[in-house]
């Protein structure tokens, strides 16, 4: 028996790439459901695109200031996605908000991770927001991306505790160590089928519970 065709994915990047780097290295086993074939940034110097070519991955930059609009940019990246064959798109780090007709040409296609428990702490600054709100649990989520920033359908999340004297930093690097890990199996629950967006709501598998959900306590 042959084994299951794995999705074609490209990760979209703005920086360094960290998360896009834990989902190349998930990517290399035999038995995962995804294979990336693109990584993508909008930023000709980010560093995670030498990262990706090191890992032998394609890899391309569309710079947004060439660009006279944000519909115009979007264009070019959606012309990019489908030559590349591209069927599910991972955002990392991409300092970028999309086009709606860009969010709707993917609906169902595209994931992001956002650090924070979502629906709390939306946009930036997500670490310095959980402290000032004085909240006990803090973290990551991977959620589907619809038009409304932050707001997509939540595939899975995972929680650190806030420590006392923590600060953004030390914070920060509790909850990225985390999405390191979630960022991979999220895209696998995704890839497999197993967490498809259907009606607005993640439909999961009957009987697979918190499969999706990490919790480090």
């Amino acid at each position: 028996m042959s084994a299951p065709k794995r999705k074609r994915v490209a990760i979209l990047i703005s920086g360094r790439g960290s998360n896009m780097a834990s989902v190349i290295e998930a990517a290399k086993a035999p038995d995962y459901p995804a294979e990336i074939v693109l990584v993508l940034s909008n930023r000709p110097d980010a560093a995670g695109l030498t990262r990706a070519g090191e890992a032998g991955i394609p890899t391309q930059a569309i710079d947004h200031k060439a660009f006279r609009d944000r519909e115009t940019f979007d264009v070019a990246l959606d012309a990019a996605l489908r030559e590349a064959g591209t069927e599910l798109v991972c955002l990392a780090g991409f300092m970028r908000i999309f086009s709606a007709g860009f969010v709707e040409a993917w609906a169902g296609r595209m994931i992001n991770i956002h650090p924070s428990l979502l629906p709390l702490f939306r946009g930036t600054h997500t670490h310095e927001q959980a402290l000032q709100a004085g909240v006990r649990l803090h973290g990551c989520t991977v959620h589907y991306v619809v038009p409304e920033l932050d707001a997509g359908p939540i595939i899975a999340q995972a929680a650190v505790p806030v420590m006392a004297g923590d600060d953004p930093d030390s914070l920060a690097d509790r909850v990225i160590a985390q999405e390191h890990r979630l960022y991979p199996k999220a895209l696998a629950l995704v890839a497999s089928g197993r967490a498809p967006l259907e009606g607005g709501r993640v439909a999961f598998a009957a009987g697979q519970g918190t499969e999706g959900t990490l919790h480090s306590l």
